[in-house]
C-alpha cells in the first residue's frame, strides 16, 4: 500500500476555507468519482487555532465530507447535497513541516492556494536558515520557496501552481514574489532558471458563493461555479470538471464580471442606500434576492443593464457570452437559499463605485463614442466622480 502511494500523484493545498471545500476540492471530487481523475489531496493549514486544528481532525477521521449545493439554475430550483471524497491527508505546517516536504518531493503534481487577503505577503523572519531546517517558514511564498527548493534538489521534476486568491493575474504575481525571494536569498542560477522554465505558473480566476460552512467539515454554496485557467505551456489539470474553462487569457472574463456580477451588485446598493425609489419604501429590502423582487429596483437594474451595459459589453467584443452570463448572474441574485446583505456589499461603497462602474463607463465611452450613459453618469456623480464624467464630455 505504501508503495502504491508513492507512486500516486497528489495534489497540495495551500488553505482549508469552505470556499475551497465547495470549488477546487468539490471539483477534483466529482472528477474522482466519474473516473476522470486518480490524485487526491494534501490539505496544509498554517494557522495552530484550535478551530483549524478540529478541522484538521475531521478531515482525517472523514472519508467524505458534505457539500449541499443551493439555487437556481437553468430555471431549477437546486437543492442536492453531494459527498466529497477528495482529501487524503491534512497536515498543520508547523507541527507536520517534514512530512509535507518528504510529499512535496516525492509525490506532488500541483499546488493549490487560497491563502486570504494577506496570504501573499512576506514575513520579515522568514530567512535562508530556513532552507535546511524542520521549521515552516512563516509566510506563504517562503513556505512555497522552501518547498520548491527541496523538490529541485531532489529530483528537478516541474509541477504546476495554481493559486485561487483574488488577485489580477495571480499565478505571475505569486511568481514574481518566489523568485524575488529566491534571488534575495541568493539561491542558484539554475534554481532560478528551473522555477522559471520548469514550474508552470497558472493564472486563474475562481467564482461561487459559499454561503456558509457545515460543522465541523463541509460547505453550503450555490449552484454556479466557474474555475477560469489560462493556457501556457506545461499546464496540465489536477482534475476535470464542467465548471474548469480553459480560456487565451483572463481579461475578458475578468472585464465580464466586473460589469455584470459586481456593477449590478453596487449598482443596487446605490439606489437602496437613497431610501425610495420612484415613490416606494425601501425599508423592507435588506438583501439582494429582495431587491430583485421589488418592482423598482428591479426595473431600474434591468434597465441599466439592457439600456447602457450590456451594449457596452457587446461592443467591447469579448470572446465571451454576455448574454448567457446574464441570465446567470440574474439566476445566482435571486437563489431563494441565499441572504446576501445589501449592508455588506455597501461597505466601502464610494471604493466599489469607483472600481467597478466608472471601468464600465469609461469602456463605454471608449466603444460607444456617440452613445450616452445617463444612468451609470448619475451614478458616478452621486459618488463624487463629478470630475469624471465632466472631463469625459470635454
Amino acid at each position: 500500500m505504501q508503495n502504491d502511494l508513492l507512486n500516486q500523484n497528489l495534489i497540495m493545498q495551500f488553505g482549508t476555507s469552505r470556499f475551497l471545500q465547495a470549488h477546487v476540492d468539490f471539483f477534483v471530487g466529482e472528477s474522482i468519482t466519474q473516473g476522470l481523475s486518480s490524485s487526491k489531496i494534501a490539505i496544509v493549514q498554517s494557522s495552530s487555532s484550535p478551530a483549524g486544528k478540529h478541522r484538521m481532525a475531521a478531515f482525517n477521521s472523514h472519508s467524505t465530507y458534505p457539500v449541499k449545493v443551493q439555487g437556481i439554475q437553468n430555471g431549477d430550483v437546486i437543492d442536492s447535497t453531494y459527498q466529497i471524497n477528495s482529501i487524503e491527508m491534512a497536515l498543520q505546517a508547523d507541527e507536520d513541516w517534514q512530512t509535507i516536504k518528504t510529499l512535496f518531493c516525492q509525490r506532488v503534481s500541483h499546488v493549490v492556494s487560497n491563502t486570504a487577503d494577506q496570504g501573499f505577503q512576506l514575513n520579515a523572519d522568514d530567512h535562508t536558515d530556513l532552507l535546511n531546517s524542520n521549521t515552516a517558514p512563516k509566510s506563504f511564498p517562503a513556505k512555497l520557496l522552501v518547498l520548491l527548493k527541496a523538490r529541485f534538489d531532489f529530483n528537478q521534476q516541474g509541477l504546476v501552481i495554481m493559486p485561487c486568491e483574488l488577485v489580477v493575474d495571480n499565478g505571475d504575481v505569486l511568481k514574481d514574489l518566489v523568485i524575488g525571494l529566491a534571488k534575495k536569498w541568493q539561491l542558484s542560477e539554475p534554481f532560478v532558471s528551473w522555477l522559471q522554465e520548469s514550474c508552470c505558473w497558472a493564472n486563474s480566476l475562481v467564482d461561487r458563493i459559499v454561503s456558509d460552512a457545515i460543522e465541523p467539515i463541509g460547505a453550503v454554496a450555490e449552484p454556479y461555479a466557474l474555475w477560469a485557467i489560462e493556457k501556457q505551456r506545461n499546464l496540465t489539470l489536477p482534475c476535470q470538471h464542467t465548471s474548469i474553462k480553459l480560456v487565451d487569457s483572463l481579461k475578458d472574463i475578468e472585464f465580464l464580471k466586473l460589469g455584470v456580477l459586481n456593477l449590478s451588485h453596487t449598482y443596487l446598493v446605490d439606489l437602496w442606500k437613497q431610501g425610495e425609489l420612484n415613490g416606494l419604501s425601501l425599508s423592507d429590502v435588506t438583501t439582494v434576492r429582495q431587491a430583485m423582487e421589488h418592482k423598482a429596483l428591479r426595473a431600474e437594474l434591468e434597465s441599466v443593464l439592457a439600456d447602457e451595459v450590456i451594449p457596452i459589453l457587446l461592443a467591447a467584443n469579448l470572446s465571451e457570452d454576455v448574454e448567457s452570463y446574464v441570465k446567470s448572474v440574474r439566476e445566482r441574485f435571486l437563489n431563494p437559499f441565499l441572504q446576501h446583505k445589501l449592508s455588506d456589499i455597501a461597505q466601502n461603497h464610494q471604493a466599489k463605485v469607483e472600481r467597478r462602474i466608472l471601468p464600465i463607463y469609461q469602456k463605454g465611452l471608449d466603444v460607444l463614442p456617440a452613445k450616452s450613459f445617463p444612468k451609470l453618469a448619475a451614478c458616478l456623480s452621486a459618488n463624487g466622480f463629478h470630475q469624471s464624467v465632466e472631463e469625459t464630455f470635454l
